[in-house]
């Protein structure tokens, strides 16, 4: 069924989205104004006039015009975030208190992805924070609401770049599907759902996940006997992020958790990172690209990670995350002792060089998705039985694909046996 389009968009906006939009705003008009001053002293420099205070930027009475942009600029835009900041709490009702709109955290979900590592520097209030969701709700481990229903055996949906855990909810040829309603219903499972801002580092993300999970074991309502956990996407990476530093902190959570599904997780990255780093490169390569570059570069940290599969903070600590470099994560195996299952697939109808390398699900190529490395270091090894692929499904379908939600049924009725 089709949501219909809302007739009053405001609606969807809170009193905090309207700051948030404003300090963009201000930021993107300083931005461009970089760029075009950039474009402009690359001309300049081929007629030998020299750059200004630094490279990219004018001299003289072409450099004191653009100075006097981005002053101005950013004077309004101190002004106007001020003066929002004033009234926000008047301008807040009982709307704000009220769950977002599917389309506002649609938005909100897709600019955390882009640039959320950039929201969280600059304090801006559309970057979201990490929390643990039962039942539509923010689960608050300082005033738990009741949980009747809350069983002793819980899963985890984790939700992948750009996205939020409304869409685990998602339609099938018209009809609504939801992987985790289904193994709620056939395994007894309790659904709880992780939000998080997918711009940040994975191993960021993944620190911290840790910490809501410890949380989640130690004060959920029932003593809990199972955690299992489903990852699709950038979501895989976080959890074995997640795991590799409960063992290092020694965390409890660790020892309830039983079975871990990976839905098109890019374990050794996504071709489509590469290209766009390497593009990138080219471009800054000569002095009329340069200025252009930063528009690359406003990609976020948890979309670079995903050009090798970053789970570790040591995987991009000390280095240029733009820069082209080879592979050179520090290995990390899957967790042990845990059942670890992992699903890919491919637009194609068979197994072929171009499915296993670069197009696989449209985004993961088969060999990533399957934790395949010719690197035994790196190989992830899981058993033969423990592996399925989809096959003409896309990356997106694999939220909807009921042959999906039949494989995990089967895997993980199997693991409670």
């Amino acid at each position: 069924m089709t949501t219909p389009t809302s007739k009053k968009p405001d609606k969807h906006l809170r009193a905090s989205d309207i700051r948030g939009i404003g300090q963009l705003v201000t930021q993107a008009v300083a931005g461009v104004t970089s760029i075009v001053e950039g474009v402009h002293q690359s001309v300049l420099s081929t007629m030998g006039v020299p750059n200004g205070e630094a490279p990219g930027q004018t001299c003289g009475i072409t450099g004191l015009v653009y100075k006097s942009v981005h002053n101005t600029t950013q004077l309004l835009g101190k002004g106007i975030d001020r003066a929002l900041a004033t009234l926000q709490p008047l301008l807040e009702s009982a709307e704000d208190a009220k769950p977002g709109t599917p389309q506002r955290e649609a938005v909100l979900a897709i600019l955390n992805g882009i640039m959320g590592d950039y929201l969280v520097a600059t304090n801006n209030p559309l970057a979201t924070p990490m929390t643990l969701r039962y039942g539509g709700k923010v689960l608050n481990w300082h005033a738990l609401l009741p949980m009747p229903e809350a069983t002793s055996k819980v899963l985890l949906l984790v939700h992948g770049l750009c996205m939020n855990d409304l869409q685990w909810n998602t339609q099938h040829k018209g009809q609504a599907v939801s992987h985790s309603q289904v193994l709620a219903r056939v395994l007894g499972y309790t659904p709880v759902y992780l939000r998080y801002n997918s711009g940040l580092h994975t191993s960021q993300n993944g620190r911290e996940l840790s910490i809501h999970l410890e949380q989640l074991v130690t004060q959920w309502p029932t003593p809990i006997e199972e955690l299992t956990i489903v990852a699709y996407s950038m979501g895989g990476l976080l959890t074995r992020s997640a795991f590799y530093y409960a063992k290092q902190q020694d965390l409890s959570w660790p020892s309830y958790l039983k079975s871990i599904v990976f839905l098109g997780t890019p374990h050794h990255g996504a071709p489509l990172e590469r290209v766009g780093n390497w593009l990138n490169t080219i471009l800054g390569s000569t002095s009329y690209g340069i200025p252009f570059t930063k528009i690359g570069k406003l990609r976020s940290a948890g979309i670079t990670d995903l050009r090798y599969g970053n789970v570790l903070d040591e995987d991009w600590l000390g280095h240029d995350r733009f820069d082209c470099k080879p592979d050179n994560r520090q290995p990390v195996p899957l967790p042990e002792g845990i059942a670890c299952y992992s699903v890919a697939a491919t637009i194609t109808q068979k197994r072929t060089i171009m499915a296993e390398h670069l197009i696989g699900d449209g985004l993961v190529p088969l060999y990533s998705a399957l934790g395949q490395h010719d690197d035994v270091r790196r190989n992830l090894g899981f058993a033969k039985e423990a592996r399925w692929i989809a096959y003409y499904v896309n990356h997106m379908e694999l939220l909807s694909n009921p042959e999906v939600t039949q494989q995990m049924v089967k895997w993980l009725m199997s693991a409670q046996t």
